[in-house]
């Protein structure tokens, strides 16, 4: 196939997108979208590479499978074994460990499926992951494997014009089943390949149905395709449910770039586009770990725009020296391929990996309380099975323990372990609870929002509650950040000119006292916690960085108490000045977290938290006894 600088600029605008989002979100909140334009990039190379080697008559799937290792997998092997040097020098052993199986993962080209049974892609805790943004590469892989061998079926069968038909077919139905499936599976539809699918197939559609324009059309076709993709990168943010169909505009505006075929584009064919697109692999390879190091170690905003420059930069380096090496691409015999340079390293390193992981990151068994306050930092058992991540029915939430259910508790994923403490602390008296939870659900009590499933969630929850005369206490809990009252705006105070942020703050703030009063006009006792301390970085790092510097882990600071009441000031400052019924009782985390300068994520020995935010089970248990004192 023909260089096309439109595809190379395309690649630009794509990598542009993911390194301003995931340096920082509140540049380009839709910027992860750039993932979803290199699938579409990927589906139209590959078909095209693909159906003309079968209607040549000399498609050979083992060299079509080698041509991609030689491309993806050096790159790759070289920031893997860089990560790995790293951790061996800087990383406490069980973030070692975890390294390991991210290499080992990433490498075998399965951690999307790895990253999908972790956590989501958008929470705190992906921080932690330097290896994270290689699930795309994974799932790009897994469709390299399947697509060629139903392609070279299919021919044995059909005529080249039927199979394109049977393609488009395909990606039309796809497509149908992402949209369904990532409202109904949200963390697998954002991961894997299924869902993904109609994405690459779409690129090949543009490749197999091209479009015969005039050059005006062709014009006004790729300033369509860019409207498309920029505005998906502008007012698309991880808010929204994806792939699903969002994920229309910027993939749609992708092969609308492919089919306007303009080589001579100011916008995708500048020298600029033109190097980054021809940088952009190995850009999206080494920007990641640069954000999870900037994060690791704390760094302040100057550093992100360092570490922008130092993944162009590396990228650079990595395309000049790395991707350019020049590999054997067809071969004898079957012996010769597994000889292949690029796989004989990537089982070497894997091999490496996985002795890193059965010995545990070469734990230092001399420190056990290391290894105790790690093992202990734990979320509730019951979190994956209790805990929605979308719409379900109030009727099937969970029920703890006891046959008499008496307690309710009812918020966002910060309300999940204090559930679960607070069921084993009334199980003994045979007593049970009702666990009422949705993750990142902002208080939308009265509401009225038909296509908000957190909203109707919430309010049949309450509806629930009120109607359940069995159910006398409640507790209510939320993180009362970003997502509850409309962005940062219950942490901060409102900034000049934020009418906006102000009304939606007195909005959500009302309908917080609304909901408070009436469940304590039918209820025994409601209590209401104040915002939980978050720790300014993960738990499971502080302890390791603690226990690299042979520092005391009986005490372990998270974050300032200053810090914490800054940045929960507007909503710290309601509570206190509110009036509620009697049976309201307001409980402040902060008098068993903190002390009068500092809230800690070790104290006592004890791990508080099991990520950066949300308590650990022995916490949620110090915090069930504000309840009881």
């Amino acid at each position: 196939m023909k260089f096309r600088k439109d595809i190379n600029g395309l690649r630009a605008i794509a990598v542009i997108a993911v390194v301003l989002f995931h340096f920082n979100p509140t540049w380009l909140s839709g910027g992860f979208a750039g993932v979803d334009v290199f699938f579409v990039i990927s589906g139209f190379l590959m078909t095209g590479i693909i159906f003309r080697g079968l209607e040549e008559g000399n498609f050979n799937t083992l060299d079509f499978y080698i041509s991609r290792v030689n491309r993806i997998v050096p790159a790759l092997l070289i920031l893997c074994l860089t990560l790995l040097l790293f951790g061996y020098f800087f990383l406490a052993p069980l973030d070692f460990k975890a390294l390991s199986k991210q290499v080992f993962s990433s490498i075998a080209f399965m951690s999307n499926i790895i990253y999908w049974k972790e956590s989501g892609y958008f929470e705190a805790s992906s921080h932690s992951k330097w290896l994270l943004h290689t699930w795309s590469l994974s799932t790009e892989w897994q469709f390299y494997m399947a697509y060629p061998l139903v392609l070279v079926v299919m021919r044995k069968v059909f005529p080249i014009a039927t199979m394109k038909k049977i393609v488009l077919l395909t990606t039309i139905l796809a497509l149908i089943f992402s949209i369904l499936a990532t409202y109904k599976w949200p963390s697998p539809a954002y991961y894997l390949l299924p869902t993904r699918a109609w994405e690459m197939l779409l690129g090949g559609i543009a490749y197999l149905f091209p479009f015969k324009l005039t050059q005006d059309k062709q014009k006004l076709l790729e300033w369509t395709g860019i409207s498309l993709i920029v505005s998906s990168y502008i007012f698309i943010t991880k808010e929204n449910y994806w792939p699903g169909f969002l994920a229309i505009f910027p993939v749609f505006g992708s092969f609308f770039v492919l089919q306007s075929q303009r080589s001579n584009s100011i916008i995708t064919c500048n020298k600029i586009f033109q190097k980054l697109g021809t940088w952009s692999y190995s850009i999206y390879l080494w920007h990641w770990p640069i954000v999870v190091c900037i994060y690791f170690y704390s760094l302040n905003d100057a550093y992100i725009y360092l570490g922008i420059i130092l993944s162009v930069l590396l990228g650079f380096l990595s395309n000049k020296y790395i991707e350019n090496l020049k590999f054997p691409r067809k071969f004898t015999n079957y012996f010769d391929y597994i000889k292949s340079t690029p796989i004989t390293y990537a089982f070497i390193l894997i091999s490496v990996a996985a002795i890193i992981f059965i010995n545990n990151g070469f734990f230092k068994n001399s420190s056990m309380i290391y290894q105790k306050l790690v093992n202990t930092a734990q979320p509730s058992p019951y979190r994956g099975s209790c805990h929605i991540n979308t719409y379900q029915s109030p009727k099937l939430s969970c029920e703890y323990f006891g046959k008499n259910i008496t307690w309710a508790t009812i918020g966002d994923s910060h309300s999940v372990e204090i559930a679960y403490a607070l069921a084993k602390k009334l199980k003994p008296q045979n007593i049970g609870i009702k666990q009422f939870s949705f993750s990142a659900c902002k208080l939308a009590y009265q509401e009225s929002d038909e296509f908000n499933k957190c909203a109707t969630w919430y309010n049949e929850s309450v509806e629930y509650i009120l109607n359940d005369t069995n159910i006398r206490n409640i507790v209510l809990n939320h993180r009362f950040t970003s997502g509850f009252f409309g962005g940062d705006a219950i942490n901060y105070p409102a900034k000049p000119n934020s009418q906006k942020i102000n009304i939606e703050t007195n909005r959500m703030t009302k309908n917080l006292d609304e909901l408070i009063r009436k469940l304590a006009d039918s209820k025994d006792n409601v209590y209401v916690f104040y915002p939980i301390p978050e720790l300014q970085r993960d738990i499971k790092l502080l302890i390791g960085v603690n226990y690299e510097k042979n520092q005391d882990l009986t005490d372990i600071v998270g974050t300032s108490l200053d810090w914490y009441k800054s940045r929960n000031k507007y909503i710290i400052n309601h509570f206190d000045n509110v009036k509620f019924p009697a049976n309201v009782h307001l409980l402040n985390p902060t008098e068993v977290f903190c002390d009068s300068k500092n809230c800690f994520a070790v104290k006592d020995k004890i791990p508080l938290y099991f990520d950066d935010d949300h308590p650990s089970v022995i916490g949620a248990e110090q915090l069930i006894n504000l309840i009881f004192e």
